[in-house]
């Protein structure tokens, strides 16, 4: 019998009905189309709040790589619940949601806690997480066939960061595509939370990671996904993907109206 991890924020973060659910997700890729086309895209920076809040920023993301022919999607998310040593690659076969099922690729995860001690298979972190999930029904909705690798990080330590990037390099290849999964700066004022978010988009935007670990470690900015972000970008750097573009930044209170507490959202992609 296959171990399924059921959803668990269907209902609360996104609609629990499928034709509701696919009816929205739609509507926020349309209105969120572009023109502009990316060159081979290695992974996308999502936000993972509510629908009502985030969906649209992340839908932005999601038309970056509509057009690439993948068939994996590691998607990388940190621990809102639970503290762990290490990173916890979900040890069942697969997620559901209300729009079906999608299995992991065992292969992939195979590799990636090959001779990594800290980088393993296990449920610490996936139970109740909802930064894996959110990200989810936008991949079934535009794709059809594909499998996914989903890694919770229970420490965001430098050496994890780094220890995950490197096996992301050695994993990854035409037909993968790296979700880090974050939101920005939380329950500040707009105009406060403009300023530190700003920084994130602008290490972004130049590609610096060690930078923007620097500035996240020194508390000068704030991102719940900020090791899933830097991991991203230091394993597109080991493959040669240096390319960066954000393709959007907001925030809750532009949904709600309230600016006295907000939080920040961004959407990127990165390519070669």
């Amino acid at each position: 019998m296959k171990t399924i991890r059921e959803p668990a924020v269907a209902g609360m973060f996104y609609s629990s009905s499928p034709a509701q659910l696919k009816d929205e997700i739609k509507l926020m890729l349309d209105i969120t189309k572009s023109e502009e086309k990316f060159s081979d895209p290695i992974g996308i920076v999502s936000p993972h709040a509510g629908y009502r809040y985030s969906g649209k920023t992340a839908a932005y993301a999601y038309n970056s790589i509509s057009d690439k022919d993948f068939e994996t999607v590691i998607i990388l998310s940190p621990s809102h619940r639970e503290y762990f040593p290490g990173i916890s690659i979900y040890s069942g076969d697969a997620y559901k949601t209300p729009l079906g099922i999608v299995e992991l690729n065992k292969q992939m995860v195979s590799k990636l806690v090959e001779n990594q001690s800290y980088i393993f298979e296990g449920k610490n972190g996936h139970k109740a997480e909802h930064a894996v999930e959110v990200q989810i029904p936008f991949l079934q909705t535009i794709k059809k066939d594909f499998s996914i690798v989903p890694v919770v990080m229970g420490d965001q330590g430098k050496l994890f960061i780094d220890g995950l990037a490197e096996k992301l390099a050695e994993v990854v290849d035409d037909k993968t595509i790296i979700v880090a999964s974050s939101d920005l700066s939380h329950f500040y004022t707009s105009e406060v939370a403009d300023k530190l978010d700003s920084i994130i988009e602008r290490r972004i935007i130049a590609f610096d990671y060690e930078g923007l670990r620097d500035d996240l470690d020194a508390r000068k900015c704030e991102a719940c996904g900020g090791g899933p972000i830097v991991a991203l970008m230091k394993a597109a750097e080991l493959i040669r993907k240096r390319k960066s573009m954000i393709l959007a930044r907001t925030n809750s209170g532009e949904i709600t109206g309230d600016k006295s507490e907000v939080v920040g959202y961004l959407s990127a992609v990165i390519y070669s």
